[in-house]
């Protein structure tokens, strides 16, 4: 199984930012493709409560999700720019801070999200009859949390270093494991139980615990860059200047997190009160962006990690050509998958739902007013890739929630009297132009690119990164 580390620093931009992006397009495809697979079985299964169900509760895992993912993405920001400085004891004490406080965050979410996903659901509105299945479901979840998170940490510290091919081979495990685990844990075929939608949770459970294992062991036997091997574990437990560098830009980049979860958990309040039909549709319309948003979402991370390497290499001349090309890698290759999307859409939207429901021309609606701005969303995906390799978080933030809020539900609300339930529709791609307009001004005017950030000591000997001095003085990298 080769993994390269891939020197992101010379080189022609263009193909190596091709190069390093379809390996993490390809996890991408399948960390969807699984959950697509997932929602098939619980669909055709269990029925269209059940299917409602997970609908309501993966939305709220992403914001869960979203407490700790900063810290992740932070730390990745750290490792691309010591790996690009050649520094791999500061990239690897990087990631074992990284992996303490991701451990006891996540472990920390867990327990309350088990004690309080009753009430959150109830809170959104969520269906009676989908109710009790979707708590079922979500309970699980939150106790495969910790789990979850260390292989996505995982995951994009080998990317901070280059290496993109290994994510691919262990998400493909993940994939795999769930994938055949889903039939058989919740219809209980052979020795297997009997556990309904709990089931499909559980194999969710059980495929990440044996990819995190399986992926820490390839680390160890290989010795990758972000190998932690005898002395060097004790870095695991946080070191006290690196815990405030990464928290320090963890948590406006969890923040970002919060605010598009939290748009999206009152746009699911909202398309919950048109009924069992809209929401299940919905949920569906959602299994489809997922594909539509992956090649923005992984050119976006390509040049991020591009970006941080070049940015700790000091080779500023490089940062713009990255983005430039970025953006119309981007372009093509999500106009592409957003023009498939519409042409086939009965036919990818009929994988989901039977041809006689009530659900599925709803489906196809939503599909047709709303997925294009995925165009847009590719290339802010892109600005914000590179503003953030320099540690500059808090102007995305700002951007995030103003086209969230003030933008998209305060379209869907003032645009209803008018366009009825069209108007939730409508405001999604006119939230995404406000984004990549917001963006886009930053990239160009911001002071993203001024100043330098004292990393923390480590051991007495002080390192420096290029990053951005944000408004507010506090020192301070997705989809």
């Amino acid at each position: 199984m080769p993994a390269p580390n891939r020197d992101l620093t010379t080189g022609p931009i263009g193909s190596t930012l091709v190069a390093f992006a379809l390996p993490t397009l390809g996890s991408n495809v399948l960390q969807s493709l699984n959950g697509s697979i997932n929602a098939i079985w619980v669909g055709r299964f269990l029925g269209e409560d059940a299917l409602a169900a997970t609908s309501n509760a993966n939305i709220i895992m992403f914001l869960m999700f979203g407490l700790v993912f900063g810290f992740g993405m932070a730390a990745t920001i750290i490792v691309g720019q010591r790996w690009g400085a050649r520094d791999v004891e500061g990239a690897r004490r990087a990631f074992g801070t990284a992996i303490g406080l991701v451990l006891a965050a996540s472990a920390v979410v867990a327990v309350l999200g088990v004690a309080f996903a009753r009430p959150i659901l109830r809170l959104l509105a969520t269906p009676g009859g989908a109710l009790a299945q979707a708590e079922a479901y979500l309970s699980v979840i939150f106790l495969g949390l910790p789990a979850s998170m260390i292989l996505v940490l995982t995951f994009m510290g080998l990317r901070g270093t280059g290496d993109s091919l290994t994510p691919l081979w262990f998400m493909a495990l993940n994939v795999a494991l769930d994938a055949a685990l889903n039939p058989l844990l919740i219809l209980g075929v052979g020795p297997f139980p009997e556990m309904g939608i709990a089931g499909s949770a559980t194999a969710t459970l059980v495929a990440n615990a044996v990819a995190v294992a399986g992926v820490a062991l390839y680390i160890d036997r290989r010795g990758l860059p972000i190998r932690l091997h005898g002395a060097e574990r004790r870095w695991i437990v946080p070191h006290a200047g690196l815990a405030r560098t990464i928290t320090a830009k963890g948590l406006p980049i969890g923040a970002q997190m919060l605010v598009i979860s939290g748009g999206g958990l009152a746009m699911v309040g909202l398309v919950n009160r048109n009924g069992i039909d809209t929401t299940a549709a919905y949920g569906v319309v959602q299994q489809v962006w997922t594909y539509v948003q992956m090649p923005a979402m992984a050119i976006g991370a390509a040049v991020s990690a591009m970006a941080a390497q070049n940015i700790g290499a000091g080779r500023w001349d490089r940062v713009a050509r990255i983005t430039r090309d970025g953006l119309v890698i981007n372009l093509a290759l999500t106009g592409m998958i957003v023009a498939a999307a519409l042409l086939l859409d009965r036919h990818l939207l009929g994988l989901f739902l039977p041809a006689d429901s009530a659900a599925l021309p709803i489906a196809t609606h939503i599909n047709l007013v709303a997925t294009w701005g995925f165009v847009l969303f590719g290339a802010t995906m892109v600005l914000f890739g590179t503003v953030r390799a320099n540690g500059a978080v808090w102007g995305p933030l700002a951007i995030l929630f103003v086209s969230m809020f003030p933008v998209r539900l305060g379209l869907a609300f003032a645009l209803r009297p008018w366009l009825g339930g069209d108007a939730l529709w409508w405001s999604f791609p006119i939230g995404s132009a406000a984004t990549v307009a917001l963006a886009a001004l930053y990239y160009l005017r911001g002071g993203w690119r001024r100043g330098a950030l004292l990393a923390p000591e480590d051991e007495g000997c002080e390192r420096r990164s290029h990053a951005d001095v944000e408004p507010g003085g506090s020192p301070m990298p997705a989809a």
